[in-house]
């Protein structure tokens, strides 16, 4: 098992920790880490999108010719779908888009960003993140400190922390059950809290 310094706010080396190899320097498996972000974005979607069918139209119940006898060509209603104006075939429909993913492959791409940032040296553990008081610019400081601009940081339920950093670009606070393949991936540097580094690990250790 690897050793990792664990820091204060002020930057200061306070203690070290071993992380476990099984979650922080496992294989890398692109191909799954690929299926996941596809998979995220895929329940993301809205799927609203919609279109009028001709049963859907309004107007068109009154046959706009006789049958025989005008020369024209014969037509039931003026929302068929090659009438301007009418139904459109095969349009898009409300739906849901996501679909189910093993949860062991879910693991795999999880162990293998997490791996990705520890071998990328963007894994920083900390102490906690006590914040004085409810401010931007604590958490602004905090990445100033670490010479960082983005990063996806996690605790254990941390009010103070979550609303520091809501309103800052190139930030995301979550706790550990919101740690996910995208963010990590959306985010430079991922800064865990000791408390949470053990639960996450817990978690993905087979």
């Amino acid at each position: 098992m690897a050793k990792v310094d664990i820091y204060n706010l002020e930057k200061v080396k306070v203690a070290e920790t071993e992380i476990a190899d099984s979650v922080f320097q496992a294989e890398i498996k692109e191909h799954l880490v690929r299926d996941v972000v596809v998979w995220q974005l895929a329940k993301r979607r809205q799927g609203t999108a919609a279109v009028k069918n001709r049963s859907k139209v309004s107007g068109g119940g009154a046959k706009p010719w006789r049958q025989k006898g005008t020369g024209r060509a014969r037509a039931g209603t003026s929302r068929s779908p090659i009438w301007r104006g009418g139904g459109v075939i095969f349009g898009p429909q409300p739906r849901d888009y996501g679909y189910r993913l093993p949860k062991q492959i879910r693991r795999q791409a999880l162990v293998s960003v997490l791996s990705q940032k520890f071998q990328d040296g963007k894994l920083i553990i900390m102490q906690d993140f006590n914040l004085a008081e409810t401010k931007t610019k604590r958490i602004a400081d905090l990445f100033k400190t670490f010479e960082i601009s983005s990063a996806m940081l996690v605790a254990e339920d941390n009010r103070e922390l979550m609303l520091s950093a809501r309103n800052l670009p190139g930030a995301l606070a979550v706790n550990q059950n919101g740690v996910n393949v995208f963010d990590l991936l959306k985010y430079d540097y991922l800064m865990l809290s000791d408390a949470s580094l053990k639960i996450i690990e817990g978690a993905l250790e087979k």
